[in-house]
């Protein structure tokens, strides 16, 4: 059984050392993303746990660890923060400069919300002994019910990520555009396509 609780809050109760936990999980799902910078998810993780902005993100618990994580930000603040001293430090002075420039646009981007009826969902992940249990699942059905946005946004989804989107469609996102990646790009990693999906309360 999972309950969710907000980063800022289980870090400041010292439920779990919140940020590593996450640093972890992000790592695990992004390394293959950002190998350019470093193959070794353990540099990944001490790179980029510095950049969670807490209180953006909802955990789902068990037994004091991180189960699963996601934020959700209405656009007025950024999920995440990226600071280039310590990427720098971690990757490199080429690697960690390059990181905050070509990152910063893509990771902390606004929603565009003028009516702040509608939610971002961002940085959605499990860790890997929790994976297949629910945990996600469980998250982002809290996140829906107990929050009073109308519209959830969920982008760019690789369309290769066949368990994330099972889990999307499941609990009732629809997909509402896709963007096709150029071809050499697509040869590389084998993802054709970024699909972007909502869900409509």
């Amino acid at each position: 059984m999972f309950t969710v609780i907000r980063a800022d809050q289980a870090q400041a109760e010292a439920k779990a050392d919140a940020r590593a936990q996450m640093a972890d999980i992000f790592a695990d799902g992004f390394t293959q993303w950002l190998g350019y910078f470093s193959k070794d998810r353990s540099i990944i993780a001490q790179a980029f746990a510095h950049m969670f902005v807490l209180d953006q993100f909802y955990l789902a618990m068990s037994d004091g660890q991180v189960a699963a994580m996601a934020a959700c930000t209405d656009g007025k603040a950024t999920s995440v923060r990226l600071d280039a001293r310590l990427l720098r430090k971690h990757l490199g002075l080429l690697k960690g400069s390059l990181a905050a420039f070509f990152l910063k646009k893509e990771f902390e981007g606004l929603l565009d919300n003028p009516d702040g009826d509608a939610c971002s969902i961002e940085f959605v992940g499990t860790a890997l002994p929790f994976r297949g249990q629910g945990a996600a699942s469980h998250l982002l059905g809290h996140i829906v019910r107990h929050t009073s946005y109308r519209t959830y946004l969920i982008e760019e989804v690789a369309d290769t990520n066949t368990p994330a989107m099972k889990l999307y469609q499941k609990l009732g996102f629809q997909e509402y555009k896709r963007k096709a990646l150029p071809e050499k790009l697509a040869r590389k990693n084998g993802i054709h396509h970024l699909v972007s999906l909502k869900y409509v309360k």
